[in-house]
């Protein structure tokens, strides 16, 4: 049985990964600020929650204390939020790892799995997006998650630390609150279009998205923790398939057996217009595949937020 530690525990990623992480047998302990997470999305979970900031120093070894391996999902996960804030998402997002890295460090920890980003490609059209092509990014947020790769980069070799960074491509699923500013497209259409309103675009609709469910997300997570002795390896995480807002406009009233109509609005700044991932080195070496596809996992989000 290994201990492991979740940043952002309570969280959408964070909660998920604390449920399966005890499902498995192992030790869990969890560390929320609680100012997007809640307490409910670890009922029935046999997880140590404790209600701290990331960038609390003293909290913060007091969580990594026996832990193995770190999970940090504690971050300002949105791009919007990032443009109008961006001080202090970058001091949430680019100090909050630093300090968790180096308490990480001190406190003995095997191995951290850092949530990365597909924001790390910014505006380069080219498509599937691979490791080796430069990180651009266009937002204050995907710069955070840039420079939290290369801090992890550091930290291993400079110290050692082993670490492994995940860039995430447009996560979804139940418990990604809606309502929530960090909340990603899907929850969003989804609330809006169960409730009969029609969902809003931004731009044409005609951008692209690598939709991937959370539970693949937390099986890559697993299978980063198992893998070889690593030191800042950076890895895609998606399904390797691109659904346009159209068309995720269009599966979701299929879904529902509703015709409604979306709104256009402008484009917004710091937004990417094509997102897919190449997962070609996560297959070969983390032996990743993503097993819930994008229709599964969305029928399973919409029985979440309908309550069925």
């Amino acid at each position: 049985m290994a201990k492991y530690l979740v940043t952002g525990g309570a969280g959408f990623i964070g909660s998920h990964l604390c449920a399966r992480l005890c499902s498995d047998g192992h030790d869990v302990r969890a560390l929320d600020d609680l100012s997007s997470g809640h307490r409910a999305n670890l009922d029935g979970v046999d997880v140590d929650l404790i209600v701290g900031d990331l960038r609390d120093q003293e909290a913060l070894g007091w969580a990594m204390e026996g832990a193995d391996s770190v999970l940090p999902h504690a971050a300002i996960a949105s791009v919007q939020y990032s443009v109008e804030h961006p001080l202090q998402e970058q001091d949430v997002n680019v100090v909050g790892t630093l300090r968790l890295l180096e308490a990480a460090r001190v406190a003995g920890v095997k191995r951290v799995v850092f949530a990365a980003s597909a924001a790390a490609y910014g505006a380069d059209e080219t498509v599937p997006k691979q490791e080796s092509m430069p990180a651009l990014p266009i937002s204050p947020y995907g710069l955070s998650k840039v420079s939290g790769e290369h801090y992890c980069r550091v930290w291993s070799h400079v110290y050692e630390l082993e670490t492994v960074c995940l860039r995430y491509f447009n996560i979804f699923g139940p418990r990604q609150d809606p309502a929530s500013p960090y909340s990603g497209v899907i929850s969003i259409f989804a609330r809006a279009m169960i409730d009969g309103r029609a969902p809003m675009i931004h731009g044409d609709g005609e951008q692209s998205r690598d939709f991937t469910h959370v539970d693949n997300v937390v099986e890559a997570n697993l299978r980063a923790c198992a893998m070889e002795k690593t030191a800042g390896q950076v890895y895609n995480i998606g399904c390797a398939r691109a659904i346009t807002i159209n068309q995720l406009v269009q599966a979701i009233n299929t879904a529902l057996g509703s015709e409604l109509v979306p709104k256009h609005v402008t484009s917004r700044s710091g937004d990417v217009r094509v997102s897919l991932a190449d997962i070609t080195a996560a297959r070969d070496t983390l032996g990743y595949s993503p097993t819930t596809a994008f229709e599964e996992g969305l029928a399973r989000t919409l029985d979440w937020m309908k309550g069925d």
